[in-house]
């Protein structure tokens, strides 16, 4: 294999670092990249190409793994552009935001019922939906890195709380 793999994972994949990307293309390179570099087409041969193989199939399915998730994707491209995410260190977020967050919170303790937790879900997901629009702008028309950084910290805080929901309504599903 000729690539390097030090290389970044959209080089890896021969796609332009943009937060939007054809999830069939990217599909396509990796069942591409995985036949080209599988270690059982080494078999045969000497230790090191088989090494070589093992690293590159790993490498492959890092570099997937982080494309193909929307959330990882935009963090990595932060990561790329000098505006590491650091979610452990940076929790500042807007006022409006936390106050959505709590009143979600308030919200979940609450609900009374499937429905309930249902509808909040719903509501998420769609919060959600709207957030992925932001992060694509955000990267792909403004290339506002650092603002991007903030749009995916906060997009984790949802995507903790639904999976909070989700494992509200998978209890009452006992």
């Amino acid at each position: 294999m000729n690539l390097n793999l030090q290389s970044t994972d959209f080089e890896i994949f021969a796609i332009e670092p943009r937060f939007g990307l054809d999830r069939a293309v990217l599909d396509a390179r990796w069942k591409d990249l995985q036949r080209e570099a599988h270690p059982d087409r080494f078999a045969t041969a000497d230790a090191q190409s088989q090494r070589q193989a093992m690293q590159w199939s790993v490498r492959i399915n890092e570099a997937y793994q982080r494309l193909k998730d929307p959330l990882k994707r935009a963090a990595y491209l932060c990561e790329l552009n000098g505006a590491p995410i650091q979610a452990e260190n940076n929790t500042a977020m807007p006022a409006a935001f936390l106050i959505q967050q709590m009143q979600w919170r308030e919200d979940l303790d609450e609900a009374n019922g499937l429905s309930d937790l249902e509808r909040m879900a719903d509501d998420v997901a769609l919060a959600r939906r709207d957030m992925l629009q932001g992060l694509q702008t955000t990267a792909d028309d403004l290339r506002d890195w650092p603002a991007l950084a903030q749009q995916v910290r906060a997009l984790m805080f949802v995507e903790r709380f639904a999976r909070d929901v989700e494992s509200r309504i998978d209890l009452l599903g006992q």
